[in-house]
């Protein structure tokens, strides 16, 4: 059953996830996260951070880690498969028929009529996201990271693999605080 359940989850990503890789992690979430709970929100954020700064698509490498983790190597290749056998099937049936009315309006709009839904899925997971950091790292420190990270992937031209991995780098160096313990009562005696 988990092995179905797998595939019919990335099934369902590879089918609605118009538009690449970023359409496709909202769905991924909603999946993997909410639906079947294979994952927290941190784990979730791990993989995708560390997904994202590897090379090729979004999509395949958060199905073969997840499917790995969820059912091993048979789990990793029934992931991997789901994510990929709609999009070669859905490419191979659009590019023959869509081709002969690439230029009719109603063709233009289908596809501009997506893309603000894909822009509120992924609004509502940088949303969530954070959130999640706010509770981790507090308002201040999440709002400094995504402000030079924006600037330093939109204006600067960093690629955003490279900022995970500097971030990465952080929090593996960083010197870690000490807790302190409570102080020790002193026993009184009684005479």
């Amino acid at each position: 059953m988990q092995h179905w359940n797998l595939f019919i989850a990335f099934f369902r990503v590879g089918m609605l996830g118009y538009g690449g890789g970023p359409s496709s992690i909202p769905l991924v979430h909603k999946e993997v996260v909410e639906k079947y709970k294979w994952l927290d929100d941190d784990d979730f954020s791990d993989v995708l951070a560390l997904g994202n700064s590897l090379p090729g698509p979004i999509a395949t490498k958060m199905a073969g880690y997840i499917g790995y983790r969820v059912s091993g190597i048979v789990g990793m290749v029934n992931a991997v498969l789901a994510t990929i056998v709609p999009t070669i099937l859905i490419m191979i049936v659009l590019i023959t028929s869509l081709n002969s009315f690439r230029d009719q309006p109603w063709v233009n709009g289908m596809t501009q009529a997506v893309v603000p839904v894909v822009g509120v899925m992924l609004a509502k997971l940088t949303y969530d996201f954070f959130k999640k950091a706010k509770m981790n790292i507090g308002w201040g420190t999440t709002l400094v990271l995504g402000g030079v990270s924006l600037i330093l992937i939109e204006w600067v031209g960093v690629h955003p693999g490279i900022i995970i991995f500097v971030l990465l780098l952080y929090a593996l160096l960083k010197p870690q605080k000490q807790e302190e313990s409570p102080p020790l009562k002193r026993q009184e005696r009684s005479s």
